[in-house]
């Protein structure tokens, strides 16, 4: 099956999120290009969204929007993080297919064309499983396995393991995807949330072409949580039951302490007390910190603030039947906020 777009919708749009990533970004856009010609037939357009960039690269994409044709730029009005740049993105990619895909090339552009083929065999989702991790620390290898491994335990949706947003979606399921309205997004849980046909295709990562990975410790974590919390009640009912537990140790507690006052016997020294007041406060406390995480996500969600605002688009509007061979271009800027 062949898909081809329309001079308003083109057949594949490519969503690419950016945090300071001006060295990588004339390398990719030249493999991009390269692959969305020759899997897509001239029909795409490439969406960068900058997430709050420090360095040269929202000048770098305002730049290629203005002199190629199918280049997109989004300007975020402040870093939202990545999960929420790739959601900027969806909201406005108007392709039939839409490829998510990072700045760093890491995940290979020249994959869209095994991806394409695997999704004209009627799949919803075509998701990029790493086979290796090139450049890769042990230390971020070990907690990834362990992360997927946790999620796997705890998640109520099957969610792939070694995986990450590098995937190509349907139509469909973008629109489905837009209309989910969380704050706290795990992207790839969604996707698998939305069900449909889903397929795997097995590639090689390779090391960053330049600059440094903007996805800290600290940003890690926070994916985690989301991927944890947003999929799962087992935490909650992890401390349900440490609390149960905690119950009936008290409980026998206090027919020992009782028994032993009426026979007599009481039991000498702090050490004991002690112990038992640290165990059933540091309980209280795990507890309460897995309640804090779920009642932060309802603080959130229950002030219904748009997902993220949009300070500037800057979009190649040009007609080929118009003005062959070369584009007319204009540009649009405007203040929007998309409200999710």
């Amino acid at each position: 099956m062949t898909i081809s777009g329309s001079s308003h919708n083109p057949a594949l749009s490519i969503v690419v999120p950016c945090l300071n990533e001006q060295a990588s970004l004339p390398k990719f856009i030249d493999r991009m290009v390269g692959a969305c010609e020759a899997a897509a037939d001239g029909s795409y357009e490439i969406i960068f969204v900058n997430d709050g960039s420090t360095d040269t690269t929202w000048s770098w994409i305002c730049a290629m929007a203005l002199t190629r044709p199918g280049v997109v730029g989004i300007d975020l009005a402040r870093n939202h993080g990545h999960q929420l740049a790739v959601t900027a993105g969806l909201a406005e990619a108007r392709g039939q297919r839409v490829l998510i895909i990072d700045a760093d090339l890491q995940d290979p552009p020249e994959v869209l064309g095994e991806m394409m083929k695997t999704m004209d065999q009627g799949f919803d989702v075509v998701y990029g499983r790493r086979r290796r991790r090139q450049a890769e620390t042990r230390f971020k290898q070990g907690t990834a396995h362990s992360f997927y491994r946790l999620l796997a335990m705890v998640s109520d949706v099957e969610i792939p393991s070694n995986t990450g947003d590098f995937r190509l979606v349907s139509r469909a399921i973008v629109d489905r995807l837009n209309a989910m309205p969380e704050h706290d997004r795990f992207l790839r849980g969604m996707v698998a949330w939305l069900g449909g046909r889903q397929c795997e295709v097995l590639y090689d990562r390779e090391p960053r072409h330049a600059g440094e990975t903007g996805y800290t410790l600290k940003k890690m974590v926070r994916l985690a949580l989301a991927g944890i919390t947003g999929f799962s009640t087992a935490p909650l009912r992890l401390a349900a039951l440490a609390t149960l537990i905690g119950i009936g140790i008290g409980a026998a507690l206090a027919v020992y302490i009782i028994g032993a006052v009426m026979t007599g016997r009481v039991v000498p020294g702090w050490a004991s007390l002690a112990i038992i007041m640290v165990f059933f406060s540091t309980a209280q406390l795990a507890c309460l910190a897995v309640i804090s995480l779920y009642v932060g996500r309802i603080f959130l969600q229950a002030k219904q603030r748009p997902l993220f605002v949009i300070d500037q688009i800057v979009r190649s509007q040009a007609s080929l039947a118009l003005a062959p061979p070369k584009m007319r271009v204009t540009t649009t800027e405007e203040r929007r906020v998309a409200i999710g």
